[in-house]
């Protein structure tokens, strides 16, 4: 490459007078006749015999006519062909861009192009920004440097940019003819990593040799606080970085960890590889390998991680992490882990073995990609015990969970008048404790949408007539009831329940005397079964006897409603001319409202059979309905006649706001809901009225705090064997209502930032492993802690304010608080059933050092619940975590440090003591 500065030519012309000089013209003439004569003094050769032309008659005479006829070839000429000898190239190849801040000069003689202070210069694909360049075009060569201003500081180092690779370097020596370069203290950054070498060779456009080189992730490149010291290395961008002999520096300091050699790839992309397992000991199954298998890289939209784990006295387990994507479309992850479990050695009476399970799923729709149909699934599914006997501390969160429970759904909507939706779905609940699992496989729904059909076809429906409507609805379901060990097993399917629900209601509302809303509604039921009872006793072995039978038999119900309600305001002023009161107005909003039912007796459908007493002597007839066992219910045999009573009140506040340029005061809510039911049987004979239930809730301290309590107030009396009898307990000397139940559950968030805290923690990658686990929404049952996995390395925002690394008088903290207590009476036990407090909470302590602990207070058994705490430092390019369950039988600790960036995840030492389950 030339690079070329035209040049300013000037010429200088001077008029002389002419004169004629006559020897000089004499002499040139003789000269001139001198020459020629000596030109032709030469022999002239003989001339040689000449050849005569012969002629001969053509035997073929062409007319001039058949001229024309004859058709002249022609060689095609192809369009695509290409000449095979390929230009040459010129000098330049690419415009060349230019420009300085100061100047730019060109040294003609040195063939030398200077640019000054900002510099920068763009050839094709390459760029250079430096404070100083030169130009050498005579040898094809480009020097970039930076400059030092007047305090010494060494300023606008050059950055050299080719393609997608970015080089920082003190200086550069680059030859645009061969594409090499010599580069001096550069750094250069590769997939997440960053390469700082004192002497760099760039031998071509995709390979890089360095000496000395530091391999690091720090942020401050200056002073990395670590780096692996590469000695020789060659460095392909994007692809791998192949090194000699290089070991471990920590704050310049030589480490003992190193390799004779090495290879680390390097991608944009994500790639296949080895996920190195970590290890530790564990009392009573040995020293284990755990987490290690094999990532896949399947494509863009899904991935697969296989995971094992091996304990040397046999225990082994493996898991299958897989997590897919497609924008726009849908994502979702799914799971598989299976443990073969072995506690302590064969012949010892404590030798158990068992193996674990547990499957999970979850998949959503984006809306947008078909708003008609719908697909989700939400599954988490396997043993009962998984999540209290599992080797992997990624479950600690999920150990005191209950409650299993899955969903998978598709839905359907078929859009005009009416309206028609279906939705199949598959569900399971499993109790944890019990083992008991309740399935459907699966549930079938379908509706009609409402039908108006005297509704008029434009304007608003008036009147009871106008506004009457009907639906039509289907449900179908395959129930199952099975335990744990029967899971997936032919006698699961043994016992399945089928059948079918349809339902029609017909409705209608309408205004009475204006301020009134009343509503009228009657229902058509009919299910089918596949499957009734018949009951008989058996004299022999003096029990009854249930059969079942199976075929296809229904049955028909149908009942009537009907409520009338209201809605009233109640306005409390204490504003007072010339005065301003902090509580302005109150207001008080009660919704209350009477219903009516009837339900007839179906007992058409019910049958008796004989019981003989234990004398033998005395029989009784015992009714029974062959639909008692069916999943939709069965027909009652009773007359009910009731009238239901409920009020609902709701009481917000305006008061002054603190804030002097707001206009408007601030509305406050004191109650969000206060609620009061209640029942009167028509039909009944004795206890007519059923207790009266109160329940509410609220919001405290800027919605921080949420209160919740409930009530069940009983107004009958209990006789001396606390057994309810026909009689008002204020008649029986007691007071107006008999308290049987009470409960009241807080729970309070707060930090020292503001906003809420609960809202930021649902980001935390941890809560969502508790979530998706069938946990709580926070971490008062602890959290996950396998600090191996980089799913649960939070990433914390950086502080806005850090005045000092050593103290920090503004220390963020949040604490949340659960409390929970239930109250039981109804046979006159008055005791506290249950009496807890749940707290946890972390704090920093300085920006780099963080403490947490979750816990809770068993009020009523005097004893501290599960117990975990938390310790965290911050190490920049490193972290560190402890976590200490110090207590119960769950008690054990993990201890890991290492490195943040996932390029060098494995680079870490983690030590662990794990819980001695007992199987």
């Amino acid at each position: 490459m030339i690079f070329q500065k035209p040049s300013h030519l000037f010429t200088k012309i001077h008029l002389k007078a002419l004169r004629t000089n006559n020897f000089q013209l004499l002499f040139a003439l003789s000269f001139t006749l001198f020459i020629n004569m000596l030109s032709f003094a030469q022999d002239i050769p003989k001339k040689s015999p000449t050849i005569k032309p012969t002629t001969e008659n053509d035997s073929l005479v062409l007319n001039t006519q058949d001229i024309d006829a004859i058709q002249i070839s022609e060689k095609a000429q192809d369009s695509t062909l290409k000449d095979s000898v390929k230009p040459k190239k010129g000098l330049l190849e690419h415009i060349v861009d230019y420009k300085a801040t100061d100047y730019t000069s060109f040294n003609q003689k040195k063939q030398k192009f200077y640019l000054h202070n900002e510099a920068e210069i763009t050839y094709g694909d390459m760029n250079i920004k430096a404070g100083d360049i030169t130009i050498d075009y005579s040898k094809n060569e480009v020097y970039a440097k930076g400059l030092i201003d007047s305090l010494g500081v060494y300023t606008q180092a050059p950055v050299f940019t080719q393609g997608s690779n970015v080089v920082e370097p003190d200086s550069i020596l680059f030859n645009t003819k061969t594409q090499k370069a010599l580069i001096y203290n550069s750094k250069t950054e590769q997939s997440g990593g960053t390469v700082i070498a004192e002497l760099t060779k760039k031998e071509n456009d995709s390979v890089y040799f360095i000496r000395r080189g530091k391999y690091t992730t720090a942020e401050d490149l200056d002073d990395p606080e670590y780096y692996i010291l590469l000695r020789k290395a060659k460095v392909v961008p994007g692809k791998k970085i192949v090194t000699g002999l290089a070991n471990l520096f920590i704050y310049d300091v030589p480490t003992p960890i190193g390799l004779p050699f090495g290879f680390f790839p390097q991608s944009e992309k994500q790639t296949s590889g080895i996920l190195f397992p970590t290890f530790g000991e564990q009392s009573s199954r040995g020293y284990f390998l755990q987490n290690g298998g094999y990532y896949f890289a399947v494509s863009d939209y899904v991935d697969l991680a296989v995971l094992g784990d091996y304990y040397t006295n046999g225990s082994y387990g493996f898991r299958l992490e897989s997590n897919y994507a497609l924008r726009y479309k849908f994502r979702g992850n799914f799971g598989f882990r299976y443990e073969n479990l072995i506690s302590s050695e064969r012949g010892f009476p404590d030798y158990s073995k068992s193996t674990v399970y547990n499957l999970r799923w979850s998949h959503s729709k984006d809306g947008k990609s078909s708003p008609n149909s719908r697909f989700s699934a939400s599954v988490n599914l396997g043993s009962s015990t998984y999540y209290r006997t599992s080797l992997n501390q990624v479950n600690t969160g999920n150990f005191l969970n209950n409650t299993l429970s899955s969903s998978v759904s598709y839905s359907k909507t078929f859009q005009g008048e009416p309206q028609v939706n279906f939705s199949v779905t598959a569900t399971h609940s499993q109790n944890t404790n019990t083992e008991q699992i309740n399935m459907t496989l699966p549930t079938f729904q379908g509706s009609v949408g409402r039908i108006f059909p005297f509704a008029p076809k434009t304007g608003s429906k008036k009147g009871i007539i106008q506004n009457i409507n009907l639906q039509y609805n289907l449900r179908g379901e395959n129930r199952i009831q099975t335990t744990d060990s029967l899971f997936f097993k032919k006698e699961m399917f043994r016992d399945a329940k089928a059948g079918f629900q349809h339902s029609i209601p017909l409705s209608t509302n309408f205004k009475v005397f204006k301020y009134f809303s009343l509503s009228a509604s009657t229902n058509y039921n009919e299910v089918w079964t596949f499957k009734t009872i018949n009951k008989y006793y058996d004299p022999l072995e003096k029990k009854t006897i249930s059969e079942e039978i199976n075929g296809f038999d229904s049955f028909r119900t149908y009942n009537f409603s009907a409520s009338l309600g209201t809605t009233i305001y109640g306005m409390f002023d204490f504003e007072k001319e010339g005065k301003d009161p902090k509580i302005q107005k109150i207001r008080h909003v009660m919704r209350p409202s009477i219903s009516y039912s009837i339900n007839p007796a179906f007992d058409k459908y019910y049958d008796t059979y004989e019981v003989v007493s234990a004398d033998g002597l005395t029989t009784s007839d015992v009714e029974y309905t062959r639909f008692e066992q069916g999943i939709f219910g069965s027909p009652s045999k009773n007359f009910s006649s009731s009238i239901g009573l409920s009020l609902s009140n709701n009481l917000e506040a305006k008061v002054k706001d603190r804030d002097t340029t707001a206009t408007e005061p601030k509305k406050i809510t004191l109650l969000n809901n206060l609620n009061f039911s209640t029942s009167y049987n028509l039909a009944g004979d004795s206890l007519q009225w059923s207790p009266v239930r109160m329940s509410g809730g609220t919001q405290l301290f800027k919605n921080k705090m949420s209160v919740n309590f409930g009530a069940t107030l009983d107004p009958y009396a209990l006789d001396n064997n606390n057994n309810k009898i026909n009689k008002f307990n204020i008649d029986n000397g007691g007071s107006l209502f008999r308290l049987t139940s009470a409960n009241l559950t807080m729970s309070y968030s707060l930090s020292s930032k503001k906003g809420d805290k609960k809202d930021n923690n649902n980001n935390d990658p941890s809560i969502q492993e508790n979530l998706r686990s069938g946990g709580r929404d926070d971490d008062l049952f602890g959290r996950s802690d396998d600090f191996t996995s980089q799913r649960f390395d939070e990433q914390k925002d950086n502080k806005e304010e850090e005045s000092s690394t050593f103290y920090n008088f503004k220390i963020p903290w949040s604490l949340r608080i659960a409390y929970a207590v239930n109250y039981s009476n109804s046979r006159r036990q008055n005791e506290i059933s249950s009496h807890s407090l749940m707290f946890s909470g972390d704090i920093d302590l300085s920006p780099k050092w963080s403490v947490g602990a979750s816990s809770g207070y068993d009020l009523k058994n005097q004893g501290f619940t599960y117990t975990q705490l938390r310790f965290e430092r911050d190490l920049l390019s490193w972290r560190m975590n402890f976590s200490w369950v110090p207590f119960s039988s769950r008690s054990s600790w993990y201890f890991f440090i290492g490195i943040k960036s996932s390029i060098l995840k494995d680079l870490k030492y983690d030590k662990r003591k794990q819980p001695d389950l007992q199987l």
